[in-house]
């Protein structure tokens, strides 16, 4: 199973192929000449300019590269990493920038460098190579490849000199050198077999559909995995996964089964009290490097916000909790000023590191923060945030206690009153004042790299989060942002025959776009459909899964290929079905078609989700929590659906508060439209013919609710609505 972190253990690839070879110790190094600045400084991806003064005669991945590996006889060094990642950082400072390990790799390979979120493709091919070569994988991830592009050899980080039972490169690369020129016809045998049964192993064939009874195996899966003391799943380290969460909670409300509420509860509030959130500026960190949620790996990724104000939303909405609101609204905000491009999309990721040193820009020390805050604030701010003169994150190279904090809650506004005898309101104008002054004395700080580059797959997934928060919590802002967003990569991120670019940055477009994009700016334009009340959201939609169908979808097998037509090199194109920190492309394709398949019966939408069903069946019996995504759209596709078709004069105040009701409601398996018969084109009727016959009665706005397999009396008024809904409180509005 491929390791979400960054770095993974080396364990067992050592044995697999180093522990076969002989050892030279001095090692065939030769004086080489170093360049100023090799072909990657000609890249737009920063984390390819990132390595573009190395000593390493590093390519971009692309024929050059190919054809010296081919025209030499040499092996392919292949490093995959990402601008914001840690250990990248750490092995580009001991290694790529190290004299010696230049002269290795200049002498006998032909290095290239790819960044992983440029090209997923890439990444996911050799990932899997990785795994099956070592049994898991990390970043950064190095793969050494036949001049034919097929692995032989696979380790994630490594340092420049072994150390703690972990070989180091310059240890390894010799003896890869000497393997290669001693052995080059068996490396070539065996990496062409491991090509063939990488290919061979992805073709899923379909099973049977899937029945209900994997939803409730996958929650007795999540339930022996459940940490019942700190919320999570499984041991440290922990990853936030709301997809999960979006299952369980969607399951609590198919079935009445308070466990699956419980756990998605527990492990939200514990993840938003954490130190895996950030308490000043909002928005969570990659993940937890422990149990409790308190030490966080800092680096930040849009996927994670978008994907956690997603979870956070559906959850207040469930709960009526206001503290998920907070922190769903925080995700967002963040999102929309820590990560906002010009002109609409958004950036990439920001860095763990700054100065060089990981979470420095997030760490406190007690007196520093006595210093800021006066003392009664100073009172609230040490019981909420707890710190302490030892701190409580370990210096990583002493492995002792610095005197450095990461701020985590302990104690609620409500709680902090009660113990402080204080009245709410004072406590929470004493919160408001900490943070504001922490955060502006923050910002004093060298703040961490921002990768300005922007991914077409993870802006669609914070179009779809802004527009899901902006409808739970009535924010006009968050949609602006949406569809800002959506015309951006809309307009900007387009090829001549409609397809999408995977990458901007720069002002350049670049990089043809994987199933990836197309489903993720599907989900997030959907979405946006939803709370906007925009045709023209559900026509670009349409569009773009004709443009998906078309290019990606296996005719043969069923299922959505990641790579573009245009990735000729790869040995394999491969198709991801399980999901890691982001949803896999076709379990997003999976509620995609199920939903286009409710709101426009012109397709065949239903037909292919249908496929996909079948293709996830095995994959569920092995694996159910692999499949997070799929298994909550599965609760729509099999759950109680119902679509709500709201006609009337958008103006009109009963059209306004039916449409507040839907928006404002936790109702996961009900798809809204919203028929404005004010509309002069009537866009709607045009792309989803259904809606023509359902027309207002009387003149009156007008509500009508179906099923399956009938439509109930219309509704005429919002508590009407509410009842036909199964809504038991009306949120005032």
């Amino acid at each position: 199973m491929k390791e979400e972190h960054e770095n993974a253990s080396s364990e067992g690839w050592s044995r697999h192929l180093c522990g076969g070879l002989p050892v030279n110790e001095s090692g065939p190094r030769k004086s080489v000449k170093f360049p100023s600045s090799n072909r990657l400084i000609h890249e737009v991806s920063p984390y390819l300019q990132q390595h573009a003064h190395n000593p390493v005669d590093w390519y971009p991945w692309g024929g050059e590269a190919f054809d010296r590996a081919r025209g030499e006889g040499k092996p392919i060094f292949l490093s995959i990493g990402y601008s914001t990642c840690h250990w990248c950082h750490v092995m580009e400072r001991e290694s790529f920038s190290d004299q010696e390990v230049a002269a290795l790799l200049n002498a006998h390979f032909i290095s290239i460098k790819v960044d992983r979120e440029e090209r997923p493709d890439i990444d996911h091919l050799y990932m899997n190579a990785s795994i099956a070569l070592t049994g898991s994988g990390g970043w950064p991830l190095t793969v050494v490849l036949t001049p034919g592009l097929h692995p032989f050899y696979a380790a994630a980080y490594l340092p420049k000199e072994g150390r703690r039972g972990m070989p180091g490169l310059m240890e390894i690369l010799p003896r890869l050198a000497e393997y290669w020129r001693d052995n080059r016809e068996k490396a070539v045998e065996s990496a062409g077999l491991l090509a063939k049964a990488i290919t061979t192993g992805q073709e899923t064939r379909p099973g049977n559909r899937v029945r209900k009874s994997a939803a409730d195996r996958m929650l007795r899966d999540l339930l022996l995995q459940y940490d019942s003391l700190n919320g999570g799943f499984g041991p440290a380290p922990k990853f936030p996964m709301p997809h999960l969460h979006l299952f369980l909670l969607r399951y609590w409300r198919w079935t009445g089964n308070q466990k699956a509420r419980e756990m998605a509860e527990k492990t939200l509030l514990s993840m938003a009290r954490g130190g895996i959130y950030d308490h000043l500026g909002n928005g969570f960190h990659r993940y937890s490097t422990d149990a409790r949620w308190l030490v966080p790996h800092f680096e930040k990724m849009l996927y994670d916000q978008a994907l956690a104000g997603m979870a956070y939303i559906e959850a207040h909405l469930a709960t009526g909790n206001g503290e998920f609101g907070e922190v769903a609204r925080g995700c967002m905000q963040y999102v929309c000023t820590g990560l906002s491009a010009p002109g609409g999309g958004f950036f990439s990721a920001e860095d763990a590191d700054s100065e060089g040193e990981e979470g420095k820009y997030y760490l406190w020390t007690r007196d520093e923060m006595a210093a800021l805050l006066d003392h009664d604030v100073a009172r609230v701010a040490f019981l909420v945030f707890p710190v302490s003169k030892n701190g409580n994150f370990l210096d990583p190279f002493t492995g002792g206690y610095s005197g450095q904090n990461i701020l985590h809650m302990t104690h609620t506004a409500e709680e902090a009153a009660r113990a402080l005898h204080m009245d709410i309101n004072e406590v929470r104008e004493c919160m408001a004042r900490i943070r504001a002054t922490l955060l502006e004395a923050r910002e004093q700080r060298v703040r961490p790299f921002r990768d300005e580059k922007v991914l077409a797959d993870w802006n669609g997934l914070a179009i779809a989060s802004l527009a899901k928060v902006a409808r739970g919590l009535g924010s006009g802002e968050f949609l602006d942002a949406a569809e800002k967003a959506a015309c951006f990569i809309l307009s900007h991120m387009r090829m001549e025959d409609g397809g999408l670019y995977h990458r901007f940055r720069d002002g350049v477009a670049g990089v043809p776009a994987t199933s990836a994009d197309y489903a993720g700016m599907i989900f997030g334009l959907l979405e946006l459909f939803i709370a906007s009340r925009d045709p023209r959201h559900l026509e670009s939609a349409l569009s773009l899964e004709e443009y998906h169908k078309t290019h990606f979808w296996d005719r043969k097998m069923g299922g959505y290929f990641t790579p573009a037509e245009s990735a000729k090199e790869l040995f394999s194109r491969q198709k991801e079905f399980t999901d890691g920190a982001i949803p896999s492309p076709n379990s997003l394709s999976f509620s995609n078609l199920v939903r286009l398949g409710y709101l426009n019966d012109m397709g065949d939408f239903s037909a292919r989700a249908e496929i996909l069903s079948r293709i996830y069946s095995p994959l569920v019996e092995r694996s159910p929590t692999s499949c997070g995504m799929f298994m909550a759209g599965y609760t729509l596709s099999s759950g109680p659906a119902t679509q709500v078709i709201v006609t009337g004069k958008r103006g009109d105040h009963v059209f306004q508060e039916m449409n507040a009701l839907l928006d404002r409601s936790y109702l996961p398996f009900t798809l809204p439209m919203f028929r404005d018969t004010e509309d002069p084109e009537d866009l709607l009727s045009r792309i989803a013919p259904s809606t023509k016959e359902y027309l207002p009665l009387g003149d009156a706005t007008t509500a009508y609710v179906c099923t399956r397999n009938s439509c109930q009396n219309p509704a005429h008024t919002p508590r009407e609505l509410a009842a036909l809904l199964g809504i038991k409180e009306m949120t005032p509005q």
